[in-house]
Order: C-alpha cells, then sequence, then structure tokens
C-alpha cells in the first residue's frame, strides 16, 4: 500500500448501521477496518433505535415490511447520511447471509433471517425514491452480500464490494482485516461470557436467582427490547442473554452430563432432541438456550422477547415455552414488541415476574440441584440441594 493510499483510508469516514445483526457482529466490522488502516474514530455507529431518530432522519423515507426491526433502519441510514458532525465517505450496511455461531457443527445452517438479511437493499429503495440521496451526498453505500458462517468465502465478498471504494485494497490484505475482524469478534465474546460466568458463580456461591432472556440481537437495542431486561435487573436479578452464555466445556458437560449419559445428545450443543429443523442461526440459539435455562439451577427464569408479527419466531414459541416450563423454571413472554411501549403495561408485567421469582426461586433452585451433579465448576466445593439458603 502506498503512502498516499494510507493517508487517504486514514481519512475515510465509515458509518454502520447500529441495527439487527449488527448487534452481535459489530466486533467484526471494527476488527476488519481498523485493519485496513481506518481510524477507530472513524467508524461510527448509529445511536439506539428511538422514535426521535426515525421523526427526525426517517420520515417519509420508509418502505413495506411488516418487520418492525427492518422498518426501523431507515431511521439509522437517516442519521448516518444527515445527522453527522462529520460527513461520512461510506454507509457500509453489510446483508449477512449467514452468522458464526457457537452451535457451528451441531446444527444443519446458520443462515440469518431472509427479511433482515435483504433489508439495506429494501432500506435504500426509500433514499432513491425521489432523487439519490447518497450521490447528491457523496456517500457510497455498500451492501454486501456476506456469509460470515463461511469464512474462507468472506474475503472475496468484501473485496469485491469495496474494491475502489477503500483506496488501494488488495485481495491478500482484504483477507487479513477478516481474519482480524474474526480475531476481535471472538476475544469480544469470550470476554462477555466470561462476564457471564462470573454472574453465574456469584449466583451459584449466594444461592441467588438469575434471569436467561430468549431472543433476537437486535432485542439488546433499547428501541426494540424496550429495556425490558434492564428494568427487571432493577428488581435486582441479574441478566444473562442466551448469546453470551459461558461455552466451557467444564461447565457445558456438567449441565448436559445426564442428557449425555442417556444418549439423548452427543455434544452439549446439539439441539437435535428438540429442534431438528436447524437452519436458522438465531432461531437455534434460543432453543439452545431454552435448554440451558431449563438445567441451571439458578436461572429460575426465562424470558422470551419477539417482535411483533415475527415470521421466523412463531414456529419456536410453542417448543421454547415447553422446554423451559417442564423443568419448572418460571417462564414470561413479550411476543408482539413494536414501536409503542406500554410503559404502564410493561411496569405491571416486571412486577408481576419480580414477584413470582421472589416467592418461586428458592424452591426452583433445590428441585432442580437434585437432578445435577454435586460437583459444580461453578463452585470450588459440591453443590447440594441441601444447603442452606
Amino acid at each position: 500500500m502506498s503512502e498516499a493510499d494510507r493517508a487517504a483510508r486514514a481519512k475515510l469516514r465509515v458509518g454502520i448501521p447500529k441495527a439487527l445483526n449488527v448487534w452481535t457482529t459489530h466486533q467484526f466490522w471494527l476488527g476488519f477496518f481498523q485493519s485496513l488502516g481506518l481510524s477507530p474514530r472513524n467508524v461510527v455507529f448509529s445511536s439506539d433505535t428511538s422514535d426521535e431518530q426515525m421523526r427526525e432522519f426517517g420520515s417519509g423515507r420508509g418502505t413495506v415490511d411488516c418487520c418492525y426491526p427492518v422498518k426501523c433502519v431507515s431511521g439509522h441510514y437517516g442519521e448516518l447520511i444527515f445527522g453527522q458532525k462529520r460527513k461520512i465517505d461510506i454507509l457500509f450496511s453489510p446483508m449477512i447471509y449467514s452468522l458464526a455461531s457457537f452451535l457451528d457443527g451441531h446444527a444443519m445452517d446458520s443462515l440469518a433471517c431472509p427479511r433482515v438479511m435483504a433489508a439495506p437493499e429494501n432500506i435504500k429503495a426509500g433514499f432513491l425514491r425521489e432523487k439519490d440521496v447518497f450521490a447528491e451526498n457523496r456517500i457510497a453505500h455498500v451492501a454486501p452480500l456476506v456469509t460470515l458462517a463461511e469464512p474462507k468465502l468472506v474475503p472475496r465478498q468484501l473485496f469485491d464490494a469495496l474494491q475502489g471504494v477503500v483506496p488501494g485494497l488488495g485481495i491478500e490484505e482484504t483477507a487479513r482485516a477478516v481474519e482480524e475482524g474474526y480475531a476481535t469478534l471472538a476475544a469480544f465474546n469470550e470476554n462477555l461470557r466470561a462476564r457471564s460466568r462470573e454472574i453465574l458463580e456469584w449466583c451459584a456461591r449466594e444461592r441467588r436467582p438469575c434471569v436467561m432472556v430468549l431472543a433476537r440481537p437486535y432485542h439488546m437495542d433499547p428501541g426494540i427490547g424496550h429495556e425490558i431486561e434492564a428494568d427487571l435487573q432493577a428488581c435486582g436479578y441479574p441478566i444473562l442473554w442466551l448469546q453470551y452464555f459461558p461455552t466451557d466445556p467444564e461447565l457445558l458437560n456438567w449441565i448436559f452430563r445426564a442428557d449425555l449419559a442417556e444418549g439423548l445428545i452427543k455434544h452439549p450443543f446439539d439441539i437435535d432432541d428438540v429442534w431438528p429443523s436447524s437452519y436458522s442461526a438465531n432461531t437455534n440459539e434460543i432453543l439452545w438456550g431454552a435448554k440451558v435455562a431449563a438445567r441451571v439451577p439458578w436461572i429460575t427464569c426465562a424470558i422470551r422477547l419477539a417482535s411483533y408479527e415475527c415470521g421466523m419466531d412463531q414456529p419456536s414459541f410453542t417448543p421454547v415455552q415447553q422446554i423451559v416450563e417442564r423443568s419448572g423454571t418460571l417462564f414470561f413472554s413479550f411476543q408482539e414488541l413494536d414501536s409503542t411501549k406500554a410503559a404502564g403495561s410493561v411496569k405491571i408485567r416486571v412486577e408481576t415476574i419480580s414477584y413470582y421469582l421472589e416467592r418461586n426461586s428458592p424452591g426452583i433452585i433445590e428441585a432442580k440441584l437434585r437432578h445435577m451433579d454435586p460437583a459444580c465448576p461453578l463452585l470450588r466445593r459440591p453443590v447440594s440441594a441441601d444447603l442452606p439458603a
């Protein structure tokens, strides 16, 4: 790379919509662009989804889609185009066809929702309807189809999309940047899983309950998930997101010891016993998270979040509920989340959940412990259902 190309890249500003599957892949894109020589300060993400964001930046540019999280992306696009103090040069909005998942090798595929995958081209249309907003603002709209579940294909996909946009870009350099992206994402995931393990260790040591959230990545967005999990945490119950549940072999072998011994599964990551049609990455992980929530003693409640009329989630509503409830674990669902947060209704439901957690958690912990090996890797001493609370 020439000095001129290096200098030009250092000035490039890339805007990425903080929406949909970017919520669990953002570290990949940060690592990738920084490896190409872009300043971390020049890789910017839009803010959390909000009504204000849509009114100010996305009004009149919406496109037809039954998926509320997809429709919200118009506001993210508008904010990156019109709402930056320093103009961006590239609006990078990847069409993520498949996702790297911790269940890879134990599910049939790791595909993304097709509506979510196609969202960048869908939303782009709203900014081309009257005039080409991107050309008018001298912004390159880059939306490559990316198969993150197939790392060997990703360098060519990103090189073809960014060639001519990133000065002096070469395929070998792109491949190295992709490797850095995966490494950055892996390090981030491991850090969050380590923190989740600390929460579990505290719950096991103090004999305290926690809550598992079963949802898609974009429900971490306060404007999509309405911070329901934050309201529960404010009641004193630690929150675990299934995407960042610790995957230490010793812990997973302890959790699934009985299933492995009985031959119900061959590996802790197997979900064939509950979900044989395992093609969707996020759905697969939700089903696996339900199995974990049903077995871990200190997870006394699982919360299912789903957006209004989500076709991808509907087939799994009943299986997830049955998996959790058959273990005696509490289960609550918010299945029609959209733009409206009925504050009073949510507050009442959170208070109801908190009440049942306080009343039932001790009994749930004791009952689940009776089915577990006393040699728990979360504790230095054997754990028993007979220990005092």
